[in-house]
This record gives C-alpha cells, structure tokens and sequence, in this order.
C-alpha cells in the first residue's frame, strides 16, 4: 500500500444502552434507533468506499425489531464484532462464570441475527480486565480493541456523573468508569497481552493523539466542534499528522451519535455533541472520514488483526486480577430477566 493504515470501527451502542449507563428510567423497554442510524450510516460508507468493523450489543442483535438494520451491515460487507450482550458499563468486575456466559449470550445472538461469528471483541465503556482477555483468548477471538490509552478518564467520569441520575450504588459500580489516569501510560501502538501457553493475544488500542494522549474519536470532535467546526478538524488533521511522523496506525473510533441529531434521540440532551442537528452531524462525520482516508489506508479491525499475524509486537503481561469482582450474581443466573442497571 501506498499510504500507511488506519482502522474504522462503530460502537454500535443503542438509544437503551445510553440511557441504561447513564442511570435513567425505561431503558428495561429497549427503544432503539438502530434503523435510523444505519440508514445514516451505511450510505456515507459506501460512499467513501470503506468496510468498517462494527461491534454489536448482543442484546440488539436478540430483538426481532433490530434484524433488519444487522443484516443490512453485514450485507454491506462490514466486519461483525462483539460489543457484549447486556453493555455492562462495569463489566470489568465481572467473575469469570459470568464473563464467560456474557460472551456467549452476545455470540449466539450476533451470529443467529447476521450469520456470522464475531472474533473481535470491545468493552462496553471501555471496561478492560484480566479476566476477559484469558476468557477472550479461550474461545478463540482473535483481538480485543477496548483499551483506551488516556489521562482523561477521571474527567469524563466527572462530567458523566454530573449530569446522571444514578444512585449511589450505580456510582460505585461505575467508580472507574473510562479508567483512571494509568490508563494514559499505556500503549497507543497495537501490542500482545502474554498469557501462559499462548503466543500473546492481540490488543488493537483505540488511539490517542500521540504525546499528549487526548481523545480523538469521532464523538470527541463533535464536542469540540460545538465550540469551533475549525478547531475541531485542524485538531484532527494534528493528530493524524502526528500519528504519520509517529508510525501510529490510528484506530479511529465511530458511534451512532456521531451521525444523530438532537431532533433523533432527544433524551441524550446530557451526550456531548448532541445539541445540533442530525445533517449537521452527517456532514460534520463525513468530513472527518475524508480526512482520515485521504491520510491512510482505511482497513477493518479484522483486516488489521490479519496483517499483523506474524509481525513482531511489544508483548505486555496482563494486570493482576480485580478483587472486587462480582462472583454469582443474579446477573447470569437468571438470563430471562434483566440484569440490574
């Protein structure tokens, strides 16, 4: 290739599962706006000629009322990734039973509503722990692409719980939500966690402007747009330059608000960026996704993960286990119900 690679890929996070992590009220009904933002989305990449990876929410793909909208991704060519099944904001505190089952709820249900297995995987808010990558590496995925290498965690901890209604339980349970400081320290470059017996599982980090380790996904650009269209694309052609002069291969990260206006999900008024309206948004996207294929080679996750089989990565070993882990929990043990928010 001629230019160097990047990877694209879509949260695919429903209306429901926003409003469930934010701690509001009829989220256990699971509105969704899956129809509108595919039809959204699905035109502006073929227009720009990429495929894209797309991490689905087991539970979407288990509604009748979703399949349509998956098949028409799947259809389009699209990696299907998984996104886990109940999107768990505090799926790191998970234990290992429940960890497991949550794999494969969300699998045999991403594969009965597009026909096709997932074997990439992110944490729902980013939420990364030992315990998934070895039940990651056990059933037989080939990445995982949750970590987010970031200072900023703690602020938008902040300003989530600022503008939420959570209890004070749902607080603890989301007390690292989008990690802490540490998680600024670790790579931005695609690296191997070490598991005993294993040649080391892939980790694809969704990227940060190097140096500096902002954000510089899509919804962020949004938020700084809300103050300046300008500032936001000189701000994302610096940081692709600077991943260019850094030989960093930018995994840039989508989500359906980055193609919905204020007119589409009015209950997301707290969600950043969600204060103009849906064409506004759609232009805004697109432009940021010219800019990132003029720069590089536009490739999926999977495709990525593929190139990258024989290369020669850093190798890290994985952090030590969570103690407070939620070991037999109604969670798993009564999959007809709802899990608790």
């Amino acid at each position: 290739m001629d230019r160097p690679v990047a990877t694209l890929s879509l949260d695919l996070d429903n209306l429901w599962s926003y409003l469930k992590t934010h701690g509001d009220p009829g989220w256990e009904t699971f509105p969704s706006f899956l129809d509108r933002a595919t039809d959204r989305i699905l035109p502006i990449l073929s227009e720009l000629d990429l495929r894209i990876t797309f991490f689905i929410v087991g539970k979407d793909a288990e509604l009748e009322k979703n399949g349509a909208a998956l098949r028409a991704i799947s259809d389009a060519g699209h990696e299907i990734a998984s996104h886990s099944h109940w999107h768990v904001p505090h799926f790191h505190k998970l234990g290992r039973l429940e960890t497991q089952q949550e794999l494969e709820l969300a699998e045999n249900a991403i594969e009965a509503a597009t026909g096709r297995k997932p074997k990439g995987w992110r944490g729902p808010s980013f939420s990364f722990s030992r315990t998934l990558v070895e039940t990651l590496s056990a059933r037989g995925y080939e990445y995982d692409a949750t970590i987010f290498p970031t200072f900023l965690g703690p602020l938008a901890r902040l300003y989530f719980f600022a503008t939420s209604g959570l209890s004070s339980k749902q607080r603890e349970e989301r007390s690292d939500l989008f990690g802490g400081v540490s998680n600024g320290f670790r790579p931005i470059r695609a690296f191997r966690w070490r598991i005993e017996d294993k040649p080391g599982f892939l980790e694809i980090p969704v990227t940060t402007v190097p140096g500096i380790r902002t954000p510089f996904h899509a919804s962020y650009l949004h938020y700084l747009a809300t103050f300046s269209e300008t500032a936001a694309k000189t701000y994302m052609e610096s940081a692709l330059q600077l991943c260019r002069i850094s030989s960093v291969s930018p995994s840039f990260l989508l989500h359906p608000t980055d193609f919905l206006g204020a007119e589409d999900a009015p209950d997301l008024k707290f969600f950043p960026g969600m204060n103009v309206g849906g064409a506004r948004k759609e232009a805004r996207t697109k432009g940021f996704l010219s800019q990132l294929s003029r720069s590089f080679a536009v490739l999926s996750m999977g495709a990525y993960a593929d190139s990258l089989r024989n290369q020669p990565l850093r190798t890290l070993s994985l952090p030590a286990a969570a103690e407070d882990i939620l070991e037999n929990s109604p969670f798993i043990e009564n999959t007809s119900a709802n899990p608790s928010a």
